[in-house]
């Protein structure tokens, strides 16, 4: 992946269109699961995510990172063009046209996967909300057992407690996390 920033790569995309190829892979993603959680529509999360790259690609040059930063910059054109789908009931195509663009086709299986995407982000975004919500001593033995992967021993020795306790602060923040999951319908 390249190394340069946002700012960056904007900057050099007249010159060098494979900077505008890596600010795209760097965002598309992202975008499409926002277009996806504030539509519910994979398709028209697509066509939005298309028209809002090809804004971007259009209007690279007009970009001030002064302004701010060009993911920022990336997401103000996403809500313009979201704004205007929901206003006039289709998406613009205005800017894949003046580029020459042709219409994003769209298979079952690319649904499949945007609708997947949107549905982890979201799922690890109410396991970062569940994990602030946790008691303290319960977030942190659940930091360190399941994604540090360290012993129940060095965590108790570090928290200057026994094992067990340390097996129960996990046990019981899993559980909370588990139950705030199904609790949202995750």
């Amino acid at each position: 992946m390249d190394g340069r920033s946002d700012d960056d790569l904007l900057a050099a995309t007249r010159g060098e269109p494979e900077a505008f190829a890596v600010f795209y892979r760097r965002h598309v993603h992202g975008l499409l699961a926002y277009f996806v959680r504030r539509t519910r529509d994979a398709d028209l999360a697509a066509d939005l995510t298309a028209e809002t790259f090809a804004a971007a690609l259009d209007g690279a040059h007009r970009h001030r990172p002064e302004k701010g930063p060009g993911a920022a910059w990336l997401y103000g054109i996403a809500k313009r063009i979201l704004v205007s789908a929901a206003q006039q009931g289709a998406v613009e195509d205005r800017a894949r046209r003046r580029l020459g663009m042709n219409p994003v086709a769209i298979s079952d299986g690319d649904l499949e996967r945007v609708e997947a995407l949107a549905t982890a982000e979201a799922v690890t975004a109410q396991l970062q909300q569940g994990l602030k919500e946790l008691p303290r001593a319960q977030r942190e033995a659940v930091l360190a057992r399941v994604l540090a992967e360290d012993e129940y021993a060095d965590i108790a020795a570090r928290a200057r407690t026994s094992e067990l306790v340390i097996r129960k602060r996990v046990q019981r923040g899993l559980a909370g996390l588990r139950q705030r999951l199904e609790g949202t319908g995750a």
